[in-house]
């Protein structure tokens, strides 16, 4: 049996990836903070350890073919930012890893990156990929579009009444239910691939989200477009003026708005089913 390890399992694609792999019939480590909620993530082992801390990795990797990470923060908490996760507790994987002679690490990226590197997320993330290219082990990097849990914000929106846009609201996103990409970064690393930018199976404009999540909610669609220019202006002042552990998320999040962000589509999952089973669940 094939043994894989999963970093960022407690996240919402890392329980995916353990859900996916044991379904294939692979035996599945899940790395998990010791204060961290794990007991419903699907593992055959759970591995307790603070992947900031390189002492506390040791040995964790023994026998392991594989070793995928989807390890990064969102909204900087605990102390610890960016560079202290996203960057640094996956060098510190790749290490464990290149002790335990691991043949393959695969990293869950972000789309577009290469036109986001002045968003601190992103610019960790992308430092961490230049080291794992260049590292003595075969690797794969997964850059999806986003998640159907990111999609939220818009119906949190709609719900509230109304949603704003940047814009004319005309970029372009095919946003992916994690169970499709964990089956899609499964797919991709037994292919062998370097690198696979990976979308959903829809592609909607901003607009097109908004007016969907009206249509799920059974609202008239009230949206208003602000002009970019403000768009704009906020990415430049949020550093400034916002908590570090706050303003990085909301500066992906704009600076992702402002471009298109659609890939080759894979899965079958459609986002209005996931907007459905989001307002059953409040009701």
């Amino acid at each position: 049996m094939k043994r894989v390890f999963i970093a960022g399992a407690t996240g919402y694609l890392g329980r995916f990836l353990c859900k996916e792999y044991q379904s294939r019939g692979w035996h599945v480590s899940a790395l998990a903070r010791k204060s961290g909620d794990h007991a419903d993530v699907p593992a055959d082992r759970i591995v307790e350890a603070e992947a900031t801390w390189s002492e506390s990795l040791a040995g964790i990797m023994a026998d392991t073919d594989l070793v995928v990470s989807a390890l990064g923060i969102t909204r900087q908490a605990d102390g610890v930012g960016y560079w202290d996760v996203d960057y640094q507790a996956n060098v510190n994987l790749l290490e464990e890893a290149l002790r335990s002679k691991v043949a393959r690490f695969a990293f869950v990226h972000v789309l577009n990156a290469d036109r986001m590197e002045d968003v601190p997320l992103v610019a960790a993330k992308a430092a961490f990929v230049r080291k794992l290219q260049t590292a003595d082990i075969k690797s794969t990097i997964i850059a999806p579009t986003g998640y159907f849990s990111d999609m939220a914000d818009f119906l949190n929106m709609a719900k509230a009444g109304r949603v704003w846009l940047f814009g004319n609201g005309q970029h372009r996103i095919n946003p992916i239910h994690g169970a499709d990409l964990a089956a899609a970064v499964f797919d991709t690393i037994e292919e062998g691939s370097a690198w696979a930018d990976i979308g959903g199976p829809e592609t909607f404009t901003q607009d097109g989200l908004a007016k969907l999540c009206f249509e799920v909610l059974e609202r008239q669609p009230c949206i208003t477009y602000l002009p970019d220019i403000l768009r704009r202006l906020a990415l430049r002042l949020l550093p400034r003026i916002a908590p570090r552990r706050i303003a990085g998320s909301i500066q992906f999040f704009l600076t992702a708005g402002g471009m298109n962000m659609t890939a080759p589509p894979s899965g079958t999952s459609k986002l209005a089913d996931h907007f459905r089973s989001l307002v059953d669940q409040t009701h």
